[in-house]
């Protein structure tokens, strides 16, 4: 891809502040809807910083998320060849017709309907948690692994049918899966293909309840649907269901905690909860930008993107676009905007949302109502964070109530 005029700006171009996108992406924006920025390898991609051009493309048939091409954008070393290890072969990396037979195998499991009928269950989950926090005889917790990172991982356990107990079994190996060292990816990969491989052999064996279940006892197991696919389904599931969600709650509450009053409005009025949750998913945009392949030549926001070039969805920019709401800089949670592409848009938007939207919600609704005096036990500029792969991470974030 050539374009001249000046030199592209690098992208991505990091967080000031890890629960929410940088502001220097006004500048971006500035630049024009749709504009060239130049990725840590050299290559220059196509950033799509407009709400409507986002949302446009996102539900384009010209564009492709087959992470095959040869101009398919990758944001960091630790993402490349993430493509050759099997991750990327459900959903998530393939295209119509294939995609549409994979979403169709998942997508009843996923309806509202069946979710909501999990409400009790990610209810008990909850409390149960807050339970052992607010147990504690000292009034401090690390809110990670005491609450965001356990909620997420029962939640995706119970509903797949993987037992919680073998957690150590998948989640370094789920950590690992971006590691910039090739070798200790691959083990990584690995390691998680050969537990849910031997899970789905002891399921196939003696059947019981789960997704997993569901799948195997479906009348194309295993001639259309096989082993291998499932091995790939449920590396996929637990790793989206378990780690995003997880860091959702880490770097919201890091929102709340930080706007106090946006805090005691949810206190106060637990109605606000729900709409708090797309807020939250809008200002924290979690997976800043979506990359893309054009298929074939795309007129759009006054540029011409060509067939092979590389694409950029800049989610998290669009998602602070006046386009979407006014004063997007502002933290509301009064504002409840389900608009934001903070679980995608088109054929791939996020087949999980009705989970996380109750997870979240269950999430925030126990912790402002059964822990109204919940702070920071540390300054936040030491609250330690990281980047692995596209997501944000807290890595700790120390409470006291």
């Amino acid at each position: 891809m050539t374009v001249p005029g000046d030199e592209p700006p690098a992208y991505p171009i990091g967080r000031e502040c890890p629960y929410r996108p940088s502001h220097r992406n006004t500048a971006l924006r500035e630049r024009g809807p749709v504009a060239p920025v130049r990725l840590y390898d050299g290559r220059v991609v196509w950033l799509v910083t407009g709400y409507a051009e986002s949302r446009a493309l996102l539900a384009d048939r010209r564009v492709s998320i087959d992470p095959h091409h040869a101009n398919f954008p990758v944001l960091s070393a630790d993402m490349a060849g993430l493509e050759d290890t099997g991750y990327t072969d459900v959903l998530i990396g393939v295209d119509p017709p294939v995609h549409t037979r994979q979403r169709a195998m998942l997508i009843s499991s996923f309806a509202k309907r069946r979710i909501d009928e999990l409400r009790p269950a990610l209810e008990r989950i909850v409390d149960d948690r807050l339970d052992e926090m607010l147990a504690r005889p000292d009034r401090t917790a690390d809110l990670v692994s005491a609450f965001a990172l356990p909620v997420p991982a029962m939640a995706i356990c119970m509903l797949m049918g993987v037992p919680y107990e073998d957690r150590e079994a998948f989640e370094k190996p789920a950590r690992a899966l971006f590691d910039p060292d090739p070798e200790r990816a691959e083990a990584a990969v690995a390691a998680m293909t050969a537990y849910f491989g031997d899970l789905v052999d002891q399921k196939t064996a003696r059947p019981g309840e789960g997704l997993l279940d569901d799948l195997i006892a479906d009348p194309a197991f295993p001639v259309e649907l096989g082993r291998d696919d499932l091995v790939q389904y449920a590396m996929l599931m637990l790793i989206a269901g378990q780690d995003t969600t997880a860091n959702v709650i880490s770097l919201g509450m890091m929102a709340l905690l930080r706007h106090p009053a946006q805090f005691a409005a949810l206190r106060d009025n637990p109605a606000l909860v729900p709409g708090a949750v797309e807020e939250i998913m809008r200002y924290v945009s979690l997976i800043e930008c979506i990359s893309r392949a054009a298929l074939a030549d795309i007129e759009i926001g006054g540029q011409r993107i060509a067939a092979g070039d590389g694409i950029l969805i800049g989610a998290g920019a669009a998602n602070f676009s006046t386009e979407l709401l006014d004063r997007p800089e502002e933290f509301d949670v009064r504002r409840g905007n389900r608009r934001h592409l903070g679980f995608g848009h088109g054929i791939h938007q996020c087949i999980g949302q009705n989970l996380a939207r109750l997870e979240l919600e269950l999430a925030f609704g126990g912790i402002v109502r059964r822990m109204p005096g919940l702070r920071l036990a540390v300054p936040e500029s030491e609250v330690p964070t990281s980047v692995t792969g596209p997501l944000e991470r807290v890595e700790c974030l120390p409470v006291t109530w």
